[in-house]
């Protein structure tokens, strides 16, 4: 029997879907032959089944949704992920857009640099020098900024040779930098530890109002683009470009991908930058300790005690009361054995220099007293004979030539490196002189445990020249003994050239004088006879020039006959020639004298018995003795 259709609910705009025949076969099998008593049991029926119908309907519309609303999501975190990897590019973009700005801000600041350090050294430079009188000292103004021109210079014409586009640029500007940062550091703290002299000579000039104005006035003629009133408009630069090299890699770090290849290279030349400038900084600490305690005054006793005050008698006292104490052992000293060993390497090192000046200024002071005896200007009427001819040839060429140009040598390549080492020497004295008293100073506070603002300027001063005395001292000490070394071989060189040109000269006339032919042991033994017979000859002649010489002009007689009366007195005849040994006798009367008459007899005259006449002069009226 057909059960009849339910309408369908208004809400419910899906058509039932009809049961099928096999599902109807398969309810009457189940039931047999069962049939539905009324019709109410037949719309249970129907309203469970539309029930059942409507819940799986719903169920499918939830599905539906819940798809729908999965994909929208995964759309919208489709376009988000593409939404952030567009941002994510356009800043890597952006970041490279700036790192490329702040690398190309760093070359063009090199080369603008470069350019106005080349402005201010030669053209200022050549056209201060054209002004009448020139600028006192205007060459110490631009000490060691040639150095730093060409380090910059080499650094530039690193970075040249790729583009700034090129992605291994940013490699190649780091490993530049690092290439060069040792000349970078040594160009660069000499000129920073000099810069303050160039503000000393620059307020010298603006003493003088005239050549400050004709300064002025070169200065912008010769450089009309920048707006520059003086030289240290440019002289400052080296000093402001030094510490703007970390900054400026420090903004291209800033800018750079932490994954870029050359991050890791930046990041160390960046570090290389701020250690190069704090390096650079404290040796120009070190030098300006150095510069205040190695000058020397020289002060008038009026000077010296009109400084002295309540604070420096006491402060030399507590100086001289630490060092009795360390010499008489009641306190111990401080031991610093490595400077200890510096310091007696100084003074030894000190000790040779003066003494090879010393004999270098008597090398040539004899040289001088050589050259001064002029042989040759004296005619000893020699003109006949070859050999003395040949002589006085030999020493024209030795006086003129050949000892005045050595002279010339040692002075320039001895004497004067050892007089500039002389003075250098003054520097490393003084600040070895004003440590032991600094020290002094800090060991009467050492044991403190809280120290004053003064105290703690006496601690710092002390270790910064402790400190540079033991990074400087040693340096000192190897180039002086290099120069010394140096100096000794340039002397060397100077005699074997001196000795090659004297052998030269005498080869030239070797032919001319006597026995040249024979062999070397054969010359030299006729030499040695030579020489000690021409001595022998020599010392002849010199014995009777001096025989001559000290002959008497004139001779004793006796004037009259005298007979001895006793053994102390002595016979003599008249004009008989006597010697007399002493004019007066024992208690120095002088009536009495000592004479030797002949055959060698002695004895006691009167004084007025004797008579002087001339050698060779005719007898006659003598006068008396």
């Amino acid at each position: 029997m057909e059960v009849p259709r339910r309408p369908q609910p208004s809400s419910f705009t899906l058509p039932l879907p009809k049961p099928s025949s096999s599902s109807s076969a398969t309810t009457k099998e189940k039931d047999g032959d069962e049939t539905f008593s009324s019709e109410e049991d037949a719309n249970v029926f129907v309203d469970e089944t539309n029930t059942s119908t409507h819940v799986r309907l719903s169920s499918q519309d939830s599905f539906s949704d819940e798809g729908k609303k999965k994909d929208t999501e995964e759309e919208e975190e489709e376009e988000k992920m593409k939404k952030t990897l567009e941002e994510e590019a356009a800043d890597k973009e952006r970041a490279a857009q700036r790192q490329l700005l702040a690398v190309e801000e760093f070359v063009q600041s090199e080369r603008n640099y470069l350019r106005l350090l080349q402005v201010s050294t030669v053209t200022i430079r050549s056209n201060l020098n054209k002004l009448q009188p020139p600028p006192a000292g205007l060459d110490d103004m631009f000490l060691f900024i040639e150095e730093v021109m060409d380090v910059s210079s080499r650094l530039l014409s690193l970075m040249d040779q790729r583009q700034p586009e090129d992605p291994l640029y940013l490699q190649s500007l780091c490993e530049s930098f690092l290439s060069l940062s040792a000349d970078i550091e040594a160009s660069y703290k000499e000129y920073l530890s000099n810069y303050s002299n160039v503000t000393v000579l620059e307020n010298s000039y603006k003493q003088k109002e005239m050549l400050w104005d004709d300064i002025v006035r070169v200065i912008k003629a010769s450089a009309p683009e920048v707006n520059a009133t003086s030289l240290t408009f440019f002289l400052v630069m080296p000093v402001q470009r030094i510490a703007r090299y970390p900054l400026l890699l420090q903004t291209i770090q800033k800018h750079t991908d932490r994954q870029h290849p050359a991050y890791a290279l930046l990041e160390h030349t960046a570090h290389t930058s701020i250690a190069l400038n704090c390096r650079i900084n404290e040796y120009k600490r070190f030098r300006e300790v150095a510069d205040k305690y190695k000058k020397t005054e020289t002060l008038s006793m009026k000077d010296k005690m009109n400084r002295l005050n309540t604070h420096s008698i006491a402060k030399k006292t507590a100086r001289l009361s630490q060092q009795i104490k360390h010499e008489t052992g009641i306190k111990p000293k401080l031991v610093d054995e490595e400077f200890d060993a510096l310091e007696g390497f100084f003074f030894v090192l000190e000790h040779g220099i003066l003494q090879l000046l010393e004999n270098v200024e008597t090398y040539l002071l004899h040289l001088k007293g050589f050259l001064s005896c002029r042989t040759e200007d004296f005619d000893l009427d020699l003109d006949g004979e070859k050999a003395p001819i040949c002589y006085k040839e030999i020493s024209t060429a030795l006086r003129q030539w050949i000892l005045p140009t050595c002279a010339k040598r040692v002075r320039k390549m001895m004497l004067l490196p050892l007089l500039a080492l002389k003075d250098l020497l003054l520097g490393p004295r003084n600040l070895i002189r004003k440590r032991l008293d600094k020290l002094l100073d800090y060991e009467m506070i050492e044991t403190k445990t809280t120290l004053s603002y003064e105290e703690q300027g006496v601690v710092n001063t002390y270790r910064t020249m402790n400190t540079l005395l033991l990074s400087e001292l040693p340096q000192f000490n190897s180039l002086a003994l290099q120069l010394i070394w140096s100096l000794l071989g340039s002397f060397s060189c100077v005699q074997k050239d001196l000795a090659s040109d004297m052998q030269t000269l005498f080869l030239s006339f070797a032919q001319q004088l006597p026995k040249s032919s024979l062999c070397p042991s054969a010359f030299w033994e006729w030499a040695e006879a030579a020489v000690l017979d021409e001595a022998r000859k020599l010392e002849t002649l010199c014995r009777s020039v001096e025989e001559t010489l000290n002959a008497p002009s004139s001779q004793v007689l006796a004037a009259y006959n005298f007979t001895a009366r006793g053994n102390h007195e002595v016979s003599m005849r008249a004009g008989e020639a006597v010697r007399v040994l002493e004019a007066k006798d024992k208690r120095g009367n002088p009536e009495w004298s000592l004479v030797e008459a002949g055959g060698g007899k002695r004895g006691y005259v009167p004084s007025n018995y004797l008579t002087m006449m001339p050698i060779g002069g005719s007898a006659g009226s003598h006068p008396p003795f």
